[in-house]
């Protein structure tokens, strides 16, 4: 069984280099190695259509990492998303990410609880809230808006709002094409055999 979805993935991931071309093959590597699994499934399922492939890793890459909101807000949001959505894939990739960017199991409990949960800064509290009613009203409240505005300039807040409408629709993508969740590697090396010691 699949975490989004049941039966297994409707479409394989790419398993060679010739299936999913050099650009996939190169950054999915790349990617499994940062956060210590096997090449993501997503990478290597949307590396079935090349072209798309490349210009949505482009726009992708804009958001995250290569964006202008703090890394560690940046992944809250995301988090929050992928609650929110019941998007296990996105959970588990981003919770290996979150925690390379400072987050802390105190702040995944709260990510679950939502904005309203003690702990959360008034900026945070205001991200969260936007991913809230972006994901579920599919619009911004007028109050939201402001608080958002009282701490992002204009562009952070198209950011804001294309980060959160981007893995809504990476969760949606990911369930309806049944991606299975990434496996967790080892990255230690086995230890070195004791070789014997030369008699004196």
């Amino acid at each position: 069984m699949t975490a989004d979805g049941g039966g297994g993935p409707r479409i394989a991931p790419a398993t060679t280099r010739s299936e999913a071309g050099w650009t996939a093959w190169v950054v999915s590597r790349a990617s499994g190695w940062v956060t210590g699994t096997n090449p993501p499934n997503l990478f290597l399922t949307l590396a079935r259509n090349p072209r798309l492939f490349r210009g949505w890793l482009r726009f992708a890459s804009r958001l995250m990492p290569g964006g202008r909101l703090p890394r560690r807000e940046t992944e809250l949001v995301i988090l929050r998303v992928a609650h929110l959505r019941g998007c296990a894939y996105e959970l588990e990739h981003h919770r290996r990410l979150g925690r390379r960017a400072g987050i802390t199991d105190a702040d995944l409990a709260r990510v679950a609880e939502g904005p309203a949960a003690e702990g959360w800064t008034e900026r945070e509290r205001a991200l969260l809230t936007a991913a809230d009613e972006l994901v579920r009203e599919r619009d911004l409240t007028d109050g939201t808006w402001g608080a958002l505005t009282r701490h992002l300039d204009t562009p952070r807040v198209i950011e804001l709002v294309l980060l959160v409408t981007h893995y809504d629709m990476l969760a949606t993508t990911i369930g309806a094409l049944r991606v299975e969740p990434d496996r967790e590697i080892s990255r230690r090396r086995p230890p070195r055999p004791r070789g014997r010691r030369r008699r004196r």
